[in-house]
């Protein structure tokens, strides 16, 4: 197993809302408050924080899947904090609880899988694929 991967491990992630993360600026809603692909993205950035230094060299993690609850609105100027804690280990695949805050109230939760892989071998399957025609 990877070095010092372990159930509990918690990794955090923090922006600040700014024009370019609301809904009408990601396509994802029509007002200017804080949009959900940016709450997820900084949630996904908390877990890579959590796994990602206890990795070897050669591995990374990608993100496989997601459930997100996205419970209050955020205006633009405020901060925002991510948690990710993993919660069960099974062989390659990582599960993570999330949660994200702004300055008043939790704003999401959810949870999340990664995926560790060895970065060289991802990259010539991509490129692989990418070369393939179909």
């Amino acid at each position: 197993m990877e070095k010092g991967i372990r159930v509990g491990l918690i990794g955090e992630a923090i922006t600040t809302v700014t024009s370019d993360l609301t809904a009408i600026t990601m396509g994802s809603g029509s007002v200017s408050v804080y949009a959900t692909p940016a709450m997820i993205a900084l949630m996904e950035a908390a877990a890579i924080s959590a796994l990602d230094p206890h990795l070897p060299e050669s591995d990374t993690s990608v993100g496989i899947e997601i459930h997100v609850q996205h419970l209050s609105a955020t205006p633009v100027g405020e901060q925002i904090t991510a948690m990710a804690e993993i919660t069960h280990i099974d062989g390659k695949r990582v599960k993570f609880e999330l949660r994200a805050w702004d300055e008043r109230e939790i704003i999401g939760q959810g949870t999340h899988t990664r995926f560790i892989i060895d970065a060289d071998e991802f990259t010539e399957r991509l490129t692989g694929k990418k070369d393939k025609e179909y």
